[in-house]
């Protein structure tokens, strides 16, 4: 009787663990989420390690072994130039995960700009930003990004802004809802009432409280963007030759993928894999970071 009690009373007492436990907790319950958690470090593990899991270089030409199949010396083959597939995926990684990160972080820091200071004014500097926002929506975004790429000319760094700029509206329009439900909450009104200036209640009251869902769009937008910047590569508006750039690959590769299919297959399935990491990462912390889960 005395241990069912205090078992009881256990299971009622607060709990002490912090939100970073609560939310490790919840990814370690969801074995999809795992899954991603290890197959993304894994993919930013080799690519930070490539000169370590390579002595190849992955720009150096050697036509004497063009299109050679997988072998223990090459064991993805080489291209139509005689390249080793296996470091350029490998440095390839190391440009595919930094446009995603980056394009986000774009993405993100102008988005919640602009949805925070939409949703907390309202009125007519809401009806000016939501208009830009929805104008921007308007367009599909790799027309969008084509367009903008096209503007500013090819390159690495012109994609990573053209591929942010395209998703500033969902973060912007997420913000602004989440906004929206924080402001007319009581502690958002007594911070007022008190005469707390607008910045502090902007950062100390209503941001914290609408990081979680943008956290979560953020993990799930890393693999839209990469697969966006790979779009762009393989049509010839990212990275250019001989930048060892997976979506790149994949365009230099579809020439000669009758003779040479490995080499079109392997940056596909990088690509691949890393979308397929993020997406359940992203799903896993959606469920982690919702309190009713909890």
């Amino acid at each position: 009787m005395d241990v069912t009690l205090a078992a009881a009373a256990e299971e009622l007492a607060p709990s002490s663990r912090t939100y970073a436990q609560d939310v490790w907790r919840g990814l370690r319950r969801s074995p999809g989420a795992l899954v991603g958690l290890a197959i993304v470090a894994a993919m930013v593990l080799a690519a930070l390690s490539a000169p370590l899991l390579t002595h190849l270089d992955p720009l150096g030409q050697d036509l004497s072994h063009q299109t050679l199949a997988p072998s223990l010396a090459h064991w993805f083959g080489t291209d139509k130039l005689g390249r080793d597939v296996f470091a350029r995926i490998l440095y390839g990684a190391r440009i595919s995960i930094r446009i995603g990160f980056l394009a986000v972080g774009i993405a993100i820091v102008v988005g919640t700009l602009l949805g925070v200071v939409a949703g907390y004014f309202g009125k007519r500097v809401d009806d000016a930003i939501m208009s830009v926002v929805d104008v921007m929506l308007a367009f599909p975004s790799i027309i969008l990004a084509i367009g903008i790429t096209t503007i500013l000319g090819p390159s690495i760094d012109h994609l990573m802004i053209a591929v942010g700029i395209v998703y500033i509206p969902q973060y912007a329009r997420l913000a602004r809802s989440s906004v929206l439900s924080v402001r007319e909450l009581e502690y958002v009104e007594a911070a007022r009432a008190v005469g707390a200036r607008t910045w502090r209640i902007l950062t100390r009251y209503i941001l914290p409280n609408i990081v979680a869902p943008l956290l979560v769009q953020a993990t799930l937008g890393i693999a839209t963007a990469t697969l966006e910047a790979a779009g762009l590569s393989y049509l010839g508006l990212g990275a250019r030759p001989p930048t060892p750039e997976w979506g790149a690959m994949l365009n230099d590769a579809r020439d000669y993928w009758l003779s040479a299919p490995w080499a079109l297959i392997f940056p596909g399935a990088a690509i691949t894999l890393l979308v397929l990491g993020f997406n359940l990462l992203g799903d896993g912390l959606r469920d982690a970071l919702d309190p009713t889960q909890r």
